[in-house]
């Protein structure tokens, strides 16, 4: 019989216990009449209104005639015995009213007295395994201490290596040894060395942390354990301890083996028992002790390799850092321009790609990008190319996945009136000649009117030419007055009159003038330090800002922020005065086309100089 029949068989099982014990305790509070005096009892005897009796040495219980009561009115009545009374006249009476009469034991056994009390207990219990059962996903309640690990015991054919992870080139180099370990570990241990415990990959989501260590598995052909960390904390204080050390168990039967846990942070938490009050979670950091425990009582020369994955390390309690434990931490980095397009060239093996489409492109309209966007990127445009009925995946197709990612999709459906579009036309106009105009900007790509995502109405697309690290203080007040630009189109050509469409802007250049003041040391006024601390709060999974400043430097920082965005919106009304002919011609030619791209933008600046 399989798992599957099993868990049905119990199923029907359960419901039918359930459905027996409705009904015995139907039977057992089944009785529906009603108690009343004795003197009621014996009157309601002589008015003739009871056809039939039952004698107990307990009570009578009489059975009214039909028609007496309604329906919905007890058809039965009850009342106890007398001690002591003879109650000979009542037997004569119900002879005389010609009622039918039925002997009865009414006496209770020591069973019958226990059974409402063990059988709720017994639901109870049912309901509870059951639940458990469904809950660990476990035929039997006693094995939800199971560490419930995927194992992969032998390499399939479609088994992940490192052929099938491009770019992160550092991260593979540090894993090959890890891999050289598991195949030849007398190797490593001639010179007395040892190998890491436990492997930590930190970096950003969608980065590929669990890819890699599915390829250390791959490349090493060994047994694979994976698990996430949810999946050892359950509501049962004790039950990821034993969960803990079950994982463990098993891979020490089967080692050379690695061990995976994906999203480290959910039970490697900083502990809080005693700091935290309320936001103490027991179970988690019973957990965390457990596998903290493991972790230092197992010898890594037996070919057991803890790895991990984590896009929260400054969360993680210290413990699970130390010497002995994850005591190497791989950085798996966001991909640069090569990275990118080596990453586009992995995922389009798997469809049909045109002649024409040039990958290299397409990576370098995609910075900041990690491999899960890039294979979003690729997917979405095999999906366009199937709907518009192509042989193969064009480089519109690529263009339009990407903007799918970045922005959102089309609402061709959303109508503007003709104020709202002209708004929305000259705020966009706004950024474009802006980010034409200064010095440090990426080139303007492509302005559009038409709404995208949730809240977009329109959008201004840079693409930068080269791969940068970092910026500098022109390139970022640059940055500023192109976000201010769109408000500043729409306070000159409508005479001073605002909308709510800068609010993102406006919220944007707020942060990173805050940042020039508090973290990069560009205000001359407050010089080169930076202010605030930044301080994890591992009970809810962030990390916050903790002020180390006095409130007049809290009054300092505030003016010069304010300072700083009041220059450079000045900055951008000076740029879109001057360039006040240019702006109109954007903004008629938006409302008219909707989408410019750079070239119809240098065409329009031209006409206007």
């Amino acid at each position: 019989m399989t798992a599957q029949s099993k868990g049905r068989l119990f199923s029907l099982l359960y419901v039918f216990v359930i459905f027996g014990l409705f009904f015995i305790f139907q039977s057992i509070g089944g009785n529906t009449a009603v108690d009343v005096s004795y003197n009621e009892f014996v009157s309601e005897v002589r008015a003739g209104h009871i056809d039939e009796a039952q004698i107990g040495d307990l009570k009578y219980v009489g059975k009214f005639k039909s028609g007496v009561k309604k329906p919905e009115e007890p058809q039965a009545i009850s009342t106890g015995r007398l001690p002591g009374v003879d109650d000979r006249a009542l037997i004569d009476e119900m002879q005389k009213q010609n009622v039918r009469m039925y002997g009865r034991m009414q006496s209770q056994s020591w069973w019958a007295l226990l059974l409402p009390w063990v059988l709720p207990i017994l639901f109870f219990a049912m309901i509870y395994g059951y639940g458990m059962r469904r809950m660990t996903g476990r035929g039997s309640p006693l094995t939800f201490g199971r560490s419930g690990a995927k194992v992969q015991v032998e390499p399939t054919p479609d088994r992940i290596t490192f052929a099938d992870v491009a770019d992160v080139e550092e991260a593979k180099a540090e894993l090959l040894e890890i891999v050289d370990f598991l195949k030849q570990p007398a190797k490593y241990q001639r010179l007395g060395g040892q190998i890491p415990k436990g492997v930590l990959l930190v970096g950003a989501p969608g980065t590929g942390k669990t890819l890699l260590a599915r390829a250390v598995s791959g490349e090493a052909a060994v047994p694979f354990f994976s698990i996430s960390g949810s999946g050892f904390v359950e509501m049962f204080v004790g039950v990821g301890a034993a969960r803990v050390r079950d994982l463990f168990e098993q891979a020490k039967m089967r080692a050379p083996c690695i061990i995976f846990i994906d999203e480290l942070d959910a039970i490697g938490r900083t502990r809080t028992v005693g700091r935290a009050g309320f936001f103490a979670n027991e179970e988690r950091e019973q957990t965390l002790n457990q596998l903290l425990s493991e972790m230092d009582g197992f010898d890594s020369s037996k070919g057991v390799i803890i790895m991990a994955a984590t896009n929260a390390p400054e969360v993680l309690d210290p413990a699970l850092l130390r010497r002995g434990r994850f005591d190497r931490q791989i950085a798996v980095a966001q991909p640069d321009l090569e990275g990118r397009r080596q990453i586009l060239e992995l995922h389009a093996r798997r469809i049909k790609l045109s002649d024409k489409a040039d990958l290299k492109v397409i990576a370098a309209r995609t910075p900041g990008m990690v491999g899960a966007d890039l294979a979003n990127i690729v997917n979405e445009a095999a999906l366009l190319a199937v709907r518009r009925g192509r042989d193969a995946v064009e480089m519109q197709d690529l263009e339009e996945a990407i903007d799918r990612v970045l922005l959102g999709l089309e609402k061709k459906r959303r109508v503007m009136n003709a104020e709202e579009k002209a708004r929305v036309a000259y705020h966009e106009a706004g950024h474009a000649i802006a980010g034409l105009t200064v010095e440090h900007a990426p080139p303007v790509h492509r302005a559009s009117i038409i709404p995208r995502g949730i809240s977009a109405l329109g959008h201004t697309l840079q693409l930068p030419t080269e791969e940068k690290y970092l910026m500098t203080e022109p390139e970022i007040k640059d940055q500023i007055v192109i976000m201010l630009a769109g408000r500043a189109a729409e306070e000159l050509a409508f005479n001073g009159v605002l909308s709510t469409g800068a609010a993102d802007d406006l919220k944007k250049a707020s942060e990173l003038a805050r940042q020039m003041v508090t973290r990069f040391g560009m205000s001359r006024r407050l010089g080169a330090l930076t202010y605030g601390r930044e301080v994890a709060a591992p009970f809810l999974r962030t990390v916050e800002m903790e002020r180390d400043y006095s409130e007049e430097t809290a009054k300092q920082i505030d003016e010069e922020v304010r300072q700083i965005v009041e220059d450079l919106q000045n900055r951008a009304r000076a740029i879109l005065s001057q360039n006040k002919d240019a702006m109109d011609r954007v903004a008629h030619a938006l409302i008219e086309r909707e989408t410019l791209d750079r070239q119809q933008l240098d065409s329009l600046l031209k006409r206007a100089a």
